[in-house]
């Protein structure tokens, strides 16, 4: 039940206008603190480095994949069965007008009928997955 709660809520990822612009202020900071860094311009206090990448792939693989398929296209198993129309993660064009605090409270806190993250995975490991889809939209 949870699995599909999940991937309804991934639908409207990219679907429903955000109307709430205003960010958490916790978020970067208890991030950076479980990164031991500090935030890039983008607001991303950890760095895409190869074990960030690994870990937002093996993330996106278990929360992620069943609607934005494996390779970001929209094309989950799940998605295919409920008929959803997604956008591809892995078009640049995509997360163009998108900053990785954006991504970062998409994934954590929802948006639309996606539900979020928040709660269940700690901050530095929304941010790598937010490192993985940035590296997905980079080799599109």
């Amino acid at each position: 039940m949870r699995v599909v709660i999940l991937c309804v809520a991934a639908v409207w990822l990219w679907q429903a206008p955000s109307t709430d612009s205003k960010k958490p202020a916790d978020t970067t900071s208890a991030a950076q603190e479980q990164a031991g860094g500090s935030a890039s311009k983008s607001g991303n206090p950890v760095a895409a480095t190869p074990d960030s990448l690994a870990a937002g792939k093996k993330t996106y693989g278990v929360d992620c994949a069943m609607c934005h398929g494996p390779k970001g296209g929209g094309d989950g198993d799940l998605a295919k069965q409920m008929t959803l129309d997604l956008k591809d993660l892995a078009d640049p064009s995509t997360l163009k007008e998108k900053s990785d605090q954006e991504l970062y409270e998409i994934i954590d806190k929802g948006k639309g009928r996606m539900i979020g993250e928040e709660g269940r995975l700690k901050p530095a490991q929304v941010w790598n997955v937010v490192n993985y889809v940035r590296a997905m939209s980079k080799k599109g």
